[in-house]
């Protein structure tokens, strides 16, 4: 019988900065991600919660406010050794329930996990739906002008 630890999900603080990065970096390495530098998390780090199991981070995700009734889901990433345990789920989840406390009423992935996300309430949206300000990053992605990631909404039921 295999234990695992409980894991909580909780705002990010400085001291997860270096793990944060390792995770994050390492799904950016096989381009299913942006690159997020040590400078960017620290800007918003207010932005981040991480999962973590009573001894190291073993994931992250961040919300990011676009406009009134849009925030993005962005650098969600679970560490290998967490995999299949449910954290990005509740990562997911606390985020929308983020959005929910904000007021904001539709939560926005753009992503190459579409049953995931799925699972999480979740569905695909046209990309040309969605406000320019989404776009903002993507001048940094190497994949411009040729995105093949999927956009899918969650209405948050504010």
């Amino acid at each position: 019988m295999v234990v695992t630890k409980a894991i909580a999900v909780r705002q990010a603080t400085m001291k997860d900065v270096d793990q944060m990065l390792e995770i994050i970096n390492q799904y950016a390495q096989q381009g299913l991600m942006l690159p997020r530098t040590k400078l960017s998390v620290c800007e918003h780090l207010q932005s981040f919660v991480v999962a973590h199991d009573g001894e190291a981070v073993v994931g992250v995700a961040g919300l990011h406010i676009l406009w009134e009734d849009l925030a993005e889901i962005r650098s969600l990433a679970i560490a290998e050794r967490a995999k299949g345990l449910g954290v990005g789920k509740q990562l997911v989840l606390h985020l929308v329930e983020q959005c929910q406390n904000l007021g904001i009423n539709r939560a926005l992935a753009l992503t190459y996990q579409k049953g995931f996300f799925e699972k999480c309430g979740f569905h695909v949206v046209a990309k040309e739906t969605l406000p320019q300000k989404v776009w903002k990053d993507c001048i940094n992605c190497s994949k411009l002008p040729m995105c093949d990631e999927i956009a899918m909404i969650c209405e948050t039921a504010v």
